[in-house]
């Protein structure tokens, strides 16, 4: 029996308790210890920063992550691109827009434009164009008839199950090599972001505002 490793996890086992005593933060069982050790590991290996091209030259780890996520999305729109050859599709957005319907169910076109971070002039020509081809409807809204509730057709659903196969092989392909572990990590992060993000874009703030608003934002949740 290895008594050397009993000690240590008895010393770590003290150690929790006698933090968890002073601010009590975890519960004061297996589950709390395990909470405190995968937090103090996580502290543990954050603190070595990662190598970027540009760090010794000064680049900023913001610059960075901006370039990363501009990266992602032109890698992400290739392989849709792959995904839609020879389909009837135009864009990756078309059968966005389809997902959205079919998962959310139907809405209006403000709130699907919404939804997907569009512009409302690029949002409508989406629509248009699904109008166009018969894969959405629209009907009056119940609730306000100067609004139009849109919703997915047969022929909609069709149209993207009939690709649904390479756009899911798209899909899995953008995550890459990823581990499980790494895959819900990393949707934590993005998850967080975009809450931030989602919080400023929901204002409708004018361009000349947007930048302060969104500092102000940071500097608030610091």
């Amino acid at each position: 029996m290895n008594y050397d490793l009993i000690k240590d996890a008895l010393d770590l086992i003290q150690e929790f308790e006698n933090q968890n005593l002073e601010k009590p933060k975890y519960a004061n069982d297996v589950n709390g210890f395990k909470s405190w050790v995968i937090n103090s590991f996580q502290k543990h290996f954050l603190a070595e920063e990662p190598y970027w091209e540009g760090k010794e030259k000064g680049r900023s780890p913001e610059s960075v992550i901006n370039t990363f996520i501009v990266h992602m999305n032109r890698y992400a729109k290739n392989y849709s691109k792959s995904a839609i050859h020879g389909s009837d599709f135009s864009t990756q957005e078309d059968f966005i827009y389809l997902i959205n319907l079919k998962a959310f169910g139907a809405m209006t076109k403000m709130e699907l434009i919404k939804k997907n971070v569009h512009e409302k002039p690029v949002g409508m020509q989406i629509i248009n164009r699904l109008i166009q081809h018969k894969w959405i409807a629209q009907t009056d809204s119940e609730t306000d008839k100067r609004s139009k509730v849109i919703h997915i057709t047969q022929r909609g659903l069709k149209a993207l199950e009939k690709q649904m196969k390479k756009i899911r092989q798209a899909t899995q392909i953008v995550t890459g090599d990823l581990t499980h572990d790494e895959k819900m990590e990393l949707i934590r992060l993005l998850n967080k972001l975009n809450e931030f993000h989602h919080s400023v874009y929901s204002k409708n703030l004018e361009p000349s505002e947007l930048l302060d608003v969104a500092t102000e934002a940071i500097n608030q949740n610091k």
